[in-house]
């Protein structure tokens, strides 16, 4: 496959060039940094080679339209929000509860109404699990046919949505289906194609930084073949609208090199097997082992551990995880991985001798209301300590990135089951309307 951007930098970087034009480092700090000089093309018009970038892409990934991000999923997030309200009726759009903060601030940025998606029940806060039966009663009986279904898909623990059953029964009410398949860019790459365009979803944007060999930063907005034309037509627009105009190259030289790389070496399907090895040789070793997508590794702590403990015992191993909380850790292997690192995390987890811990719910009632969340989020609003926010109003959210998936969201009001979820995960402090 070609790598259009790649190949630009390339030549640009050789034909010695005088640089009077930006950055101010003229290439000294990294010669591929550059900005929309004549024939490196525009990301938000793009014409030449991000557009021939771009389009691999979408071939790649069996979508109609698919566009590049140098600012992550969060962008993309925006854009596809942008994008559903564009092309509905109204400000109503269905969520799970368990959507990444960058969803709540979009939210705010487009005066959304969120009916939230609760989960019957979950043992953590990253977890809203939705039965498609589930969005067909809801679906049936809303009075205002919302702009779309927003799920998050995988979650942060691993967990999988049924995004066929899911997607089914938004078309069947005529409302498109959205993803935030930040975690899943890879699935389109496994012996079983399970990426949620495949599965019917009409959106979703991929992080391509957390499983592919991209750059920090390097994600994509993926539009479905079968989705309402008005996405492909204002696509770019909508990225336009909230993007940066000084993309970075060394992300979209990435982005490009990507696809070179999954059209030619290919190596997930292999990872999959040798991660499936891995999680059952754990399993072998007495630790609890979480259903989850093929890249993930979620433990569950036993009894009397945390997974922040699991965590430091790790770190003293010269291994550092992705996240941990006092339920979980959770590793994400690459094809970049080794084999000799997965067996040497294999070795300092060791062997678990203590019992399993109790489930514990995570599952709350929806808190009332105040206000919107644009409201709450532009009021004005101070910081506190946690133990002195029952009773008042989220404003921002207050939540650490990772996993970034708020307890409370703006414009809530704090009850006693938020406040318990604040101690459980150590929230020690939170935004609220002053």
């Amino acid at each position: 496959m070609q790598t259009p951007i790649a190949d630009f930098l390339e030549k640009y970087e050789d034909s010695g060039m005088i640089r009077f034009h930006m950055p101010g480092h003229k290439g000294k700090a990294d010669p591929y940094d550059i900005t929309e000089v004549n024939g490196a093309d525009s990301l938000y018009e793009a014409d030449g080679i991000i557009r021939e970038s771009e389009e691999n892409a979408a071939a790649l990934f069996g979508s109609k339209r698919t566009l590049y991000s140098a600012e992550g999923s969060s962008l993309s997030i925006r854009a596809m929000l942008f994008l559903a309200l564009k092309n509905g009726k109204g400000r109503k759009i269905i969520a799970g509860r368990n959507a990444h903060k960058a969803f709540l601030y979009a939210a705010a940025l487009l005066d959304l109404d969120v009916c939230w998606l609760m989960p019957k029940e979950s043992n953590s806060l990253l977890s809203c699990h939705i039965e498609a039966e589930e969005l067909e009663e809801l679906l049936s009986h809303t009075a205002e046919k919302p702009i779309a279904v927003y799920l998050t898909s995988p979650d942060y623990l691993g967990g999988m949505a049924d995004i066929r059953s899911l997607s089914a029964v938004c078309h069947k009410h005529g409302v498109p289906l959205l993803v935030d398949n930040a975690h899943g860019a890879y699935l389109r790459f496994l012996e079983s194609d399970l990426h949620p365009l495949s599965l019917g979803a009409d959106m979703c944007c991929d992080s391509a930084h957390k499983t592919l060999p991209v750059l920090t930063g390097g994600a994509y907005l993926h539009i479905g073949k079968d989705a309402p034309n008005l996405f492909y037509e204002n696509a770019k627009q909508a990225m336009a609208l909230f993007g940066s105009t000084s993309p970075s190259y060394l992300i979209l030289r990435s982005l490009d090199l990507a696809n070179k790389v999954l059209a030619e070496e290919n190596a997930f399907p292999a990872m999959a097997k040798t991660v499936a090895e891995i999680k059952n040789k754990l399993k072998a070793n007495g630790w609890q082992i979480m259903e989850s997508e093929p890249l993930k590794i979620t433990v569950k702590a036993p009894k009397d551990l945390t997974g922040f403990a699991l965590a430091e015992n790790l770190r003293k191993n010269g291994i550092e995880c992705e996240y941990a909380d006092a339920d979980f850790l959770v590793l994400m292997p690459s094809p970049m991985n080794t084999k000799n690192e997965l067996e040497k995390l294999v070795s300092a987890l060791g062997k678990n001798e203590l019992p399993d811990a109790a489930v514990q719910t995570a599952f709350m009632p929806l808190p009332k209301r105040a206000m919107s969340i644009r409201e709450a989020i532009f009021a004005p609003h101070i910081r506190i300590k946690t133990e002195e926010a029952l009773g008042k109003i989220c404003a921002a959210p207050t939540v650490s990135c990772p996993p970034a998936i708020p307890i409370a969201v703006s414009g809530e009001i704090i009850d006693e089951n938020i406040m318990a979820l604040f101690r459980r995960y150590g929230i020690g402090e939170v935004e609220v309307l002053r």
